[in-house]
């Protein structure tokens, strides 16, 4: 196993900022101080430092725990799904980064979840606008948690917490808030290469250059329609050392408003490249980028659609419903279940010794089950079973 459900606090301190309030601390019979894991990012980087491992591409499906105010019709739990794809080696810059954005933009288009934008920024950037906004560097990872809010809360909120709560000049602030504000495509990063400030700070123009190659792969995947460079985007994670990208649905049902409004984030990811660093005990780095899929929140947005659509969720895969119209035919069904379960069929009856037909069939319409495999008497006489077709009610025997 990758990843322990429940690591040492030790391996997850100081890796989240501020979400690491959210982490579920715990203390075995021992006395030894444990936690539930925060996300499955750590654990692999863990994994890959203990392993002495350089090279490797997975994907990884697992829950993950966080002491949050669960909002059931928002998809956020307390325990949930993260599925996770990291790629971790030293390669060439950006590509990698853009596999993990084509592989987001081709899930995303795949579940039809309606439209949709994924916004990319760089850390490397941030840290710059942050730097030559007059932002000691010691703000920087609070700075960013607070420009991080700005997809939920007007910039008034934001600026007033950079200032009030951490310790940011106005003037600062202010500066700040002009870069922060714009988001666009190629000609943005061309803009800002060209930033008489900007283009001066080393850090800055890395990320900038990065950036412009990433679009430029982008746009060789033909992608570029749905992303976004989104100078407020920030992740509020601290283990971001590059490229950072967030998946957001935007709702279809508001023409009248200028912009469609954003229903969440529905994935999200970066690059971490000092990560595995931090569990080596020679401090050996592996260059890391990958991406989460919030898969609930995906679910509760389908099941919301499928309410609003009166349509019905199948939740079983059940092929057919084995059925007997008379009394004293439970031998005659278990015979036959057996026969279609060796065959590899998905069938199922009701554990009843006498059912009613009506109360069989009324069970395949509620669960959504296609077809009745009835034998009665008459079929066991004859040697042929009488397969009904539950939504159109046409019956064959055969």
């Amino acid at each position: 196993v990758t990843s322990p459900c429940v690591p040492s606090q030790e391996t997850l301190v100081g890796k989240y900022g501020e979400g690491a309030k959210l982490i579920y601390e715990l203390k075995d019979q021992g006395g030894e101080l444990l936690a539930l894991r925060y996300d499955l990012t750590v654990p692999f980087a863990r994994y890959l430092a203990m392993n002495k491992i350089t090279n490797i591409k997975r994907y990884h499906i697992a829950k993950v725990y966080r002491r949050d105010n669960p909002a059931m019709t928002r998809g956020r739990y307390r325990e949930f799904y993260q599925c996770d794809f990291d790629i971790a080696g030293q390669f060439d810059p950006m590509i990698p980064d853009a596999e993990c954005l084509k592989i987001v933009h081709e899930i995303l288009s795949d579940l039809q979840l309606g439209d949709f934008v994924i916004k990319v920024n760089d850390r490397r950037i941030l840290n710059g606008v942050f730097a030559v906004c007059g932002v000691p560097e010691s703000q920087f990872i609070p700075a960013c948690c607070t420009v991080d809010k700005l997809d939920k809360v007007p910039w008034e909120e934001v600026r007033s917490e950079m200032v009030g709560e951490k310790g940011l000049s106005p003037e600062a602030a202010d500066r700040i808030g002009e870069y922060v504000q714009l988001h666009g495509g190629l000609d943005l990063i061309e803009q800002l290469l060209q930033d008489p400030k900007l283009s001066q700070n080393k850090v800055a123009k890395e990320g900038l250059g990065d950036m412009k190659l990433l679009f430029e792969y982008l746009s060789l995947f033909g992608i570029t329609g749905k992303i976004s460079f989104d100078l407020s985007l920030a992740r509020g994670l601290d283990y971001y050392t590059g490229v950072i990208f967030e998946a957001v649905l935007l709702q279809q049902d508001n023409e009248h408003l200028e912009e469609p409004l954003s229903v969440g984030s529905v994935a999200g990811g970066g690059r971490y490249d000092g990560l595995v660093g931090m569990f080596d005990a020679k401090g050996r780095k592996v260059p890391c980028v990958g991406v989460s899929i919030g898969i609930e929140r995906i679910f509760s947005i389908l099941e919301q659609r499928l309410e609003a659509s009166g349509e019905k969720l199948r939740t079983t895969e059940t092929q057919v419903l084995v059925a007997t119209p008379q009394k004293h035919l439970l031998a005659a069904r278990m015979k036959l279940i057996s026969e279609l379960w060796d065959a590899g069929i998905k069938a199922e009856m009701l554990y009843k010794k006498d059912p009613k037909l009506l109360k069989q069939l009324q069970y395949c319409e509620d669960t959504g089950i296609p077809l009745a495999a009835i034998v009665g008497e008459q079929e066991l006489a004859d040697g042929v079973v009488k397969l009904r077709d539950v939504a159109t009610r046409k019956e064959v025997r055969m």
